[in-house]
Order: C-alpha cells, then sequence, then structure tokens
C-alpha cells in the first residue's frame, strides 16, 4: 500500500485505505467505448479501479478522432476496444486491462451468463430494450449496472443496483415522531444517531433533552421553501484520527543523539546564538550550508537532507493544542470516563515518565482539538438572546441569514398559533403575510430585539415558500446532514 498512499494521496484522505481497496479490487467491464463510456472508464482507470474490460465491435473511423481523445489519427481502421484499451492502460499501469471485439447486444442476447463475472457493467449509449434486458440479466447476477448516454445537447446516467447495502439492516414504525418524543422517550435511547427532519423548534429542544440524556448523538435537519439549516447536538465530539496536509515525522532534530549535534544544525546554532533557521533568507542559508557538504553534486542523502530541512525549522515539543487537552480537568479520570478522556490521562502519564517530557511517538493522537463545552439547543432558542443577533440584524452583510433564520422560528410559532404554515392556501397570502410579521416583530421582541423588524421582501418570500420542501434545497440540506453523519459516527 505504500506505493498507493503516494499515487493516491488526495483521494485516500477522502474515502480512506479501506475505501481504495474496494477500488483495487473491482473489476469493471464497459459496453461500447464511444467518447462517453471512454471518459467514464478514464476518471476510474485514473483512480485506480482493478480491472476494466472494453466491449465494442466497432472499428475507429474518422469521426471518432473529433470525440474520443482515446483514439489516435494512427488508430484509423483498427477495433476501437483495442485501441480505447490501449490508450487507457498508458494512464495507469497498475490497472489490469483488455478487450472483447463482441457487439454488446449479441453478449446481452446470446451469452447473459458473461456479466456475472464482473463487479460492475457500465452500459454506455444503448437503446430503451437493450437496457431493460440487461438491466435482468445483472439484477439476477448481482452486478450493479450504471447506464450513460448522451445525446446532442442532454444526456443522462441511470444506476440499477439490487440492493444500496444488503449488509444494513432496515426497518420502519408506523408513529407519529412527536407521539414518541411525548409518550416515549426511552425509545430513542438504542440509536447510535437520530436524525430528525421538519421537526418544529419545541419538539427539538425535547427531542434534544432526552438524546442527551441518553448519550445519544442527534442531527437536526430541515429544509422550508429556498432555506434551511443542520444542526449537530452531542455531548462530545472528539476526533480520534486527523489527517493533516504536512505530517512531520518524530525526528526528535530537536534532541538528537550526541554524535549528530557535530553536524549542520550544531554548526548553524553556533553561529546564531543557538537559534534555528526562522526568517526566509536564514532557511535559504541553511540550505547551502548543506549543499556545500556535498562531494558529488547528486548524492542522494545531501538531497534529501535539503528537501527534508523544513522539518529542522518546524517547533518541537508538545503542542500548544495538546498541552491544553492534557491540562484539561476532564484528564484526571474517574470511572466512568470516556474512552478518549482514558487515552489522554494515558498519554499524560506517559509524557511525565518514560516520554521525559515528550509525546510517544507515532500512534499518539496528533492534531487532536477537544472542548468540553457544549449548549442545549434550548439554551439558543430562550432569552436572554447572544449579542450578536441584534448586531448581525443590522449588518448588511449577514441581515438577510439573520432574518431568514428568524422566520424559520417565526413560522413554527405561527403554526402553533394557526395551524397552517403561512402560504399554504392561496386565498390566505395577504392575511398570512400580516400574521406572520406580526409574529416575526414578536418573536424578536421576545429575544431581547425591542424595536427590530425585518425587510417585507424577506415575509413575502417566506410566505411564498408555503412550507414546500423543495428537491433541490432538501438534497442539499439532506447532503449537508449526512457529510455530519459520517462526520460524528466515524469520528473523523
Amino acid at each position: 500500500m505504500a506505493e498507493a498512499k503516494t499515487k493516491y494521496d488526495r483521494q485516500l484522505r477522502i474515502w480512506g485505505e479501506q475505501g481504495q481497496s474496494a477500488l483495487e479490487k473491482a473489476s469493471i467491464c464497459l459496453l461500447n467505448c464511444g467518447p462517453t463510456g471512454s471518459e467514464t472508464l478514464k476518471n476510474l482507470v485514473l483512480a485506480g479501479i482493478g480491472s476494466i474490460t472494453v466491449v465494442d465491435v466497432s472499428k475507429v473511423v474518422n469521426q471518432d478522432l473529433g470525440n474520443n481523445f482515446m483514439v489516435h489519427h494512427s488508430s484509423l481502421g483498427h477495433p476501437k476496444a483495442k485501441c480505447v484499451c490501449a490508450f487507457l492502460q498508458e494512464l495507469n499501469d497498475a490497472v489490469k486491462a483488455k478487450f472483447i471485439e463482441e457487439h454488446p447486444l449479441t453478449l446481452i442476447e446470446t451469452n447473459p451468463s458473461f456479466f456475472s463475472q464482473f463487479t460492475l457493467v457500465i452500459a454506455t449509449q444503448l437503446v430503451e430494450d437493450s437496457m431493460v434486458k440487461l438491466d435482468r440479466i445483472c439484477r439476477d447476477a448481482n452486478v450493479m449496472l450504471v447506464f450513460a448516454r448522451s445525446y446532442g445537447l442532454t444526456g443522462f446516467v441511470r444506476i440499477s443496483v439490487k440492493e444500496l447495502n444488503d449488509a444494513v439492516k432496515a426497518k420502519f414504525i408506523e408513529e407519529h415522531a412527536l407521539t414518541l418524543i411525548e409518550t416515549n422517550p426511552s425509545f430513542f435511547s438504542q440509536f447510535t444517531l437520530v436524525i430528525a427532519t421538519q421537526l418544529v423548534e419545541d419538539s427539538m429542544v425535547k427531542l434534544d433533552r432526552i438524546c442527551r440524556d441518553a448519550n445519544v448523538m442527534l442531527v437536526f435537519a430541515r429544509s422550508y421553501g429556498l432555506t434551511g439549516f443542520v444542526r449537530i447536538s452531542v455531548k462530545e465530539h472528539a476526533v480520534i484520527e486527523s489527517k493533516p496536509d504536512h505530517f512531520l515525522d518524530d525526528l526528535r532534530l530537536n534532541n538528537p543523539w550526541p554524535e549528530l549535534k557535530k553536524l549542520i544544525t550544531e554548526e548553524w546554532a553556533k553561529s546564531h546564538d543557538g537559534n534555528l533557521p526562522s526568517t526566509r533568507e536564514e532557511k535559504k542559508e541553511f540550505k547551502e550550508l548543506i549543499r556545500e557538504k556535498m562531494v558529488e553534486a547528486d548524492e542522494d542523502n545531501y538531497r534529501e537532507a535539503v528537501e527534508a530541512s523544513f522539518k529542522v525549522f518546524a517547533s518541537q515539543g508538545i503542542s500548544s493544542d495538546l498541552k491544553r487537552i492534557l491540562d484539561d480537568t476532564c484528564a484526571e479520570v474517574e470511572s466512568g470516563a470516556s474512552d478518549i478522556w482514558v487515552m489522554v490521562a494515558a498519554l499524560k502519564e506517559f509524557i511525565a515518565n518514560e516520554g521525559g517530557g515528550e509525546a510517544s511517538l507515532e500512534g499518539s493522537i496528533p492534531d487532536m482539538t477537544s472542548s468540553t463545552e457544549y449548549k442545549l439547543i434550548e439554551e439558543e432558542f430562550n432569552p436572554p438572546v447572544l449579542p450578536e443577533l441584534q448586531k448581525y440584524l443590522t449588518d448588511e452583510e449577514y441581515s438577510v441569514a439573520v432574518g431568514f433564520y428568524i422566520l424559520l422560528r417565526a413560522v413554527d410559532r405561527f403554526s402553533a398559533n394557526y395551524n397552517t404554515f403561512p402560504g399554504q392556501f392561496d386565498g390566505a397570502m395577504d392575511e398570512d403575510i400580516s400574521r406572520l410579521k406580526t409574529t416575526a416583530v414578536g418573536l424578536l421582541s421576545d429575544l431581547g430585539c425591542n424595536g427590530s423588524t425585518l425587510t417585507e421582501d424577506l415575509i413575502n418570500e417566506m410566505c411564498r415558500y408555503g412550507a414546500a420542501e423543495l428537491h433541490a434545497v432538501a438534497a442539499y440540506i439532506g447532503g449537508v446532514a449526512s457529510q455530519e453523519v459520517i462526520k460524528i459516527t466515524s469520528a473523523r
């Protein structure tokens, strides 16, 4: 995996070694290698997919030269599958590639078992009838299937899988969420995390108390017209493993073996009052000092020393972030302490004893930041209001966002008073605008912002939404919410 870590460094930061391992084990079949299919495979090959099989019966013609970067003028008259396969192989020689000169429709009609050997099939430019047949074949073989088609200035992508994750156990409960909150709060204690969507303020506060008492993580998500929000409620979120952009090796250059003190760092320090290079000019001089010691111009060890010289300049010892965590009162663990604070206490003891004032080598907790402070959502909803609110209401840059925040709360109050959301019925629009304005002013007053008002445009827009849950906004809010769920549950 060492080479892969260098080769796929950026994507490994996103999906990790397990995700990359799954990619490298995958076997992909492409049907029709025109521009749509070729571009699709190109991205997968660059990402390090395990193996590809290209199926196409056609030869390269002049038209292909104008829309397919995976063929060349010298490819004219040759099998397109062979040419595309060769070009793709050049992009990543770790990917196994082969081609089959066969019409995809022939395989679909006469040899359906052919597709069972693959992890996933990508079918491009197929007509509807063939798509339906291939879908049945792949579903029976439990093979994932992706359709892609471009047609003039339009196109589509379709995904067909038997189950997104057959390892996931799923069940449903036909019950109103508010009923569970009010009558069966212990119901939520069985879960690791609860995702609550489209709840009003009062229910959010109650559920927050329930989940905190049960030590269950909670995510609120709500979309309302063209706006929405995501809120996270956890007692404590400890980041177990961070992935810094620049990893500093545990070289202990500030405390080398006595023999190494005779080398360049010590030589520099003697001529600079014991200080290491700090300014840009000094760092440049330090690198030149290393180069002067080179016997030959291409000595690898000296070249590596120049490239790694910044590690000498880096601050040594325990970081301020780590020291703050070690000094936290939670590090004085008692029975019942969470795992993270037990590890912090162990690290603190190691530093004070075996470590001699230094943290342990690789395997410690790098760049870990944490806080024992947390606030209930109820604290936000109850006065006294935070001083920032009044300031942001009059700030041109933030007034619209804060206005929507106030109105999102006002519509909940409106609903509690009138048993409907503003703008849900066309005939009552004017009356709802007036009512919402009055409700918003009352809310601002309760928050301590006496005399503050919201613009007519914002109030009218909120009524125009009519509590609609628009797909584009719901998709965005759902995306943010799911990202937060991943971070919380994976401690990333």
